[in-house]
C-alpha cells in the first residue's frame, strides 16, 4: 500500500488549498463516500439509516427525494445538495484499483467543495479520511471495524482533536456465539469462514482473541481466511466434518480461478446448499442472505448515527474535534426461518423468547447461482 499512500499524500496540499467550505444558495453541500457498491446488502442497510437521518433532520423533505438520492447518487432539496461516491473495494480490491478510486473520488469531491464529508466503512475512512485530515472540512465516518484509532484520524477516543469523528462497529461477536449456544446448547465447536478483506480479517482476529481469552462458550476448530473461492469452498467442506457450527463472516472479495469477483449471493447459495450446520453472522445482511442467526451490528444505526453527528457539526451544536466516536447498541437477534427449516430446527427455534425478529426467506436461494 506504500504507493497508494504516496499518491494520497501528493494531493493533500492541493486539497487543503482548494477545499473552502461553503453552502451554495444557503444550502448545505454533503458528500457521502461508500467503501463498497450499491448492490451490497450492507451498503443498502447503511443507506437506509443515512436516509432516515437526512429526513429526520430535514436535509431531505420527502421520501421521493430520498428515493431519488438512492437511485441517482445525487439529490438537491430545499436545504441541501447531496452527492454519493462509490469506491467499490469489495469487487475491485487491488492496490491499483484502490488508488484509482481514491484519485477519482478526491477529484470529484474537490470540485464539489462540500461542507461536510461522510465516509462509510474502513477503506473510505482510511484512504479518503486521511486526505482530508486537518483540512477545514469536517469528516464523519461510520462502519469502522473495531476501535477507529488505527487509521491515525483521532488523537484519543475521548477527544479526537482534529476535524474527524464518527461511528464504529462494536461487532457483538461474543453475543452472536452466546445466543447460538443458548438456542442450541448441544453445539460445542465452531469454525470461522471468512474472505481475506479488511473486514473479514479484523472480525476473524477478534473472534480468535475472544477464544484465546476464554470468553467464548464454544471451541474454535479452525479459521478460513482466503480470497480464493475454490479454497473457501474446500475448507468449508473440510471444517464441516469436525465442527458443530460455523461463524460466517464476509465473503465479498472472493475470486474465482480466473480472478473474477464472486458475487456474495453466489457464494452464499453454494454454502447454504453444501453446509448443513447451524451458523451465525454478525450483521443483518447475513441472515437476509440465509445464515441461521445474527445478533445485528446494525448498518442502519451506523448510517443514522453518522448523520446525527454530522447535523450537530453543521448546526454548530458541538465542535467536531470534541465529539468522541462511539458504537451504537446492538440491533435485533434475528433468525432466518428458511435456514431453520433446512437444518430441521424450526420447531425448536420458533417462538423462543431469545429471538426478536424473523426473516422468512434466504436471498441467496431465490435465484439461480453458480
Amino acid at each position: 500500500m506504500t504507493r497508494l499512500f504516496t499518491l494520497i499524500l501528493s494531493v493533500v496540499l492541493l486539497l487543503q488549498v482548494a477545499l473552502e467550505t461553503h453552502a451554495k444558495d444557503g444550502k448545505w453541500k454533503i458528500a457521502v463516500v461508500s467503501s463498497y457498491h450499491k448492490e451490497y446488502l450492507w451498503s443498502q442497510d447503511t443507506n437506509s439509516g443515512v436516509i432516515a437521518g437526512l429526513l429526520e433532520f430535514k436535509y431531505l423533505d420527502s421520501r421521493e427525494e430520498a428515493d431519488r438520492y438512492t437511485k441517482d447518487d445525487f439529490v438537491e432539496s430545499p436545504r441541501a445538495i447531496i452527492r454519493k461516491f462509490w469506491m467499490d473495494t469489495k469487487r475491485k480490491s487491488s492496490t491499483k484499483d484502490m488508488s484509482m478510486a481514491v484519485q477519482r473520488i478526491a477529484s470529484e469531491i474537490n470540485q464539489f467543495k462540500p461542507d461536510i464529508i461522510l465516509l462509510g466503512d474502513d477503506n473510505a475512512a482510511n484512504y479518503i479520511g486521511n486526505m482530508y485530515l486537518d483540512t477545514e472540512t469536517p469528516v464523519v465516518f461510520w462502519g469502522i471495524n473495531g476501535l477507529p484509532l488505527k487509521y491515525g484520524l483521532l488523537d484519543t477516543l475521548e477527544k479526537p482533536g482534529h476535524n474527524v469523528t464518527g461511528i464504529f462497529q462494536a461487532g457483538y461477536l461474543l453475543e452472536c456465539v452466546d445466543y447460538l449456544k443458548r438456542l442450541l446448547p448441544e453445539v460445542k465447536t465452531m469454525a470461522i469462514l471468512s474472505d481475506d478483506s479488511e473486514t473479514g480479517r479484523s472480525k476473524a482476529k477478534e473472534l480468535n482473541n475472544l477464544y484465546d481469552a476464554g470468553k467464548l462458550p464454544l471451541r474454535i476448530t479452525g479459521t478460513v481466511i482466503t480470497n480464493s473461492y475454490r479454497e473457501w469452498k474446500e475448507k468449508a467442506l473440510e471444517f464441516a466434518k469436525k465442527s458443530d457450527s460455523f461463524f460466517v463472516l464476509n465473503h465479498n472479495t472472493l475470486k474465482d480461478e480466473n480472478g473474477m469477483p464472486v458475487d456474495q449471493l453466489d457464494a452464499g447459495a453454494w454454502y447454504l446448499k453444501n453446509i448443513s450446520k447451524p451458523d451465525v453472522g454478525h450483521e443483518k445482511q447475513f441472515v437476509e442472505e440465509g445464515v441461521l442467526l445474527v445478533v445485528d451490528d446494525s448498518g442502519f444505526k451506523q448510517g443514522y448515527e453518522a448523520v446525527k453527528v454530522a447535523h450537530q457539526i453543521l448546526e454548530k451544536v458541538r465542535k467536531v474535534s470534541e465529539i468522541p466516536p462511539y458504537a451504537p447498541g446492538r440491533g435485533a437477534v434475528i433468525v432466518n426461518r428458511q435456514r431453520a427449516k433446512m437444518l430441521g430446527l424450526e420447531k425448536r427455534i420458533e417462538g423462543t423468547p431469545l429471538v426478536e425478529e424473523y426473516i422468512e426467506n434466504a436471498l441467496a436461494l431465490e435465484k439461480k447461482h453458480d
